[in-house]
């Protein structure tokens, strides 16, 4: 065994004592709304009617913690994170980890709501949910939708962000800038956005969504040996009603091929000049990312706030959170420190 990989194991042995002690300490039984489920490794979800949402989250730790905000991507849930939630509501921080629109138990508060999965409205949900939670200021953490996601609230709205993590680091695009071809080799590896970009990729995707999932965590994360369980748990996120819509209007609305909506065109503007973001950033990636992402010399002038990048080894994939806790949760950890 490596060394990096005995790193690995020790972080995480670690990290599950701590889960255990956060579980003793923080009373999670309580919701402050109706759950619509529970999650595996969490405890009883709550809700919070926030925007355009009624959405489902994991809270941990003590109510008056600094609070941490942890953003899941596409296709996995808000387990990416628990290992990491736990050990970070031991250490004392208030932990909500929210399912994106599309995910879990989150649900549109309107039938007539559009199912719209343009960047800027993931990001608008988060503000929300901070607003609906009372939270002004928080550590931003995510990895793919969520890392975007983060990056677009730090950039955007700086004095909501006491920090941010950020995986594969600055995500923040726009349509004219994915309307620009990419060298053949980079093209080959967004197959799957070509494929949601027709009839059959929607249709495929609503039929195989398991199967699909499993295909991108397996060519995303190469050396991760996930087992069935806990794939599972996550893939049970994709049974949400309104994932199939959300995930395809994503990825057509990147290459110009679906509208987003005028309530969203102001914030589509402002992130089409691609703005700097100021608050203390690190940045993370691990050294087996299969799935597409910038080399982390490209983005590093977009952060001109006290900034650090950090490469995972030891086989480390796309979902570093999960794959590496430890290494998350003491980044996050270290951002918070300003």
């Amino acid at each position: 065994m490596r060394a990096g990989e005995r790193k690995l194991q020790a972080e995480r042995r670690e990290f599950c004592t701590l889960a255990a002690a956060a579980w003793a300490m923080s009373g999670l039984g309580v919701m402050t709304g109706p759950a619509k489920g529970q999650a595996p490794g969490f405890s009883a979800l709550r809700q919070m009617k926030a925007g355009l949402l009624d959405t489902s989250y994991a809270e941990l730790g003590p109510a008056d913690g600094p609070p941490v905000i942890l953003l899941h991507g596409w296709p996995y849930d808000i387990h990416a994170f628990e290992e990491v939630a736990p050990a970070l509501s031991a250490k004392g921080y208030r932990v909500i980890v929210p399912y994106l629109r599309g995910y879990g138990g989150t649900r549109f508060l309107s039938p007539d709501t559009f199912r719209n999965g343009q960047p800027a409205a993931l990001a608008m949900d988060i503000v929300s949910l901070m607003d609906a939670l009372k939270i002004e200021r928080a550590i931003l953490g995510g990895f793919d939708w969520g890392a975007r996601t983060a990056d677009i609230v730090a950039a955007l709205w700086p004095e909501r962000a006491k920090g941010l993590v950020a995986v594969s680091g600055y995500l923040i695009g726009s349509q004219a800038a994915g309307k620009v071809p990419l060298p053949p080799d980079a093209e080959l590896q967004w197959w799957y956005q070509y494929y949601f970009a027709t009839e059959r990729g929607r249709l495929g995707y609503d039929r195989n969504r398991r199967e699909f999932a499993r295909l991108i965590w397996k060519l995303a994360s190469p050396k991760w040996a996930f087992d069935d369980a806990t794939f599972s748990r996550s893939a049970a996120a994709f049974d949400n009603p309104d994932h199939v819509a959300i995930v395809v209007h994503n990825y057509r609305w990147r290459l110009g091929l679906a509208e987003g909506e005028a309530r969203y065109d102001e914030i589509e503007e402002r992130l089409a000049k691609a703005p700097t973001i100021s608050v203390p950033t690190i940045t993370m990636e691990g050294d087996a990312n299969g799935a597409p992402h910038p080399p982390p010399a490209a983005y590093a002038p977009k952060f001109t706030g006290k900034y650090e990048h950090r490469t995972i080894g030891g086989g480390i994939g796309h979902n570093l959170p999960q794959e590496a806790p430890g290494a998350f949760a003491a980044a996050i950890v270290d951002v918070g420190k300003g």
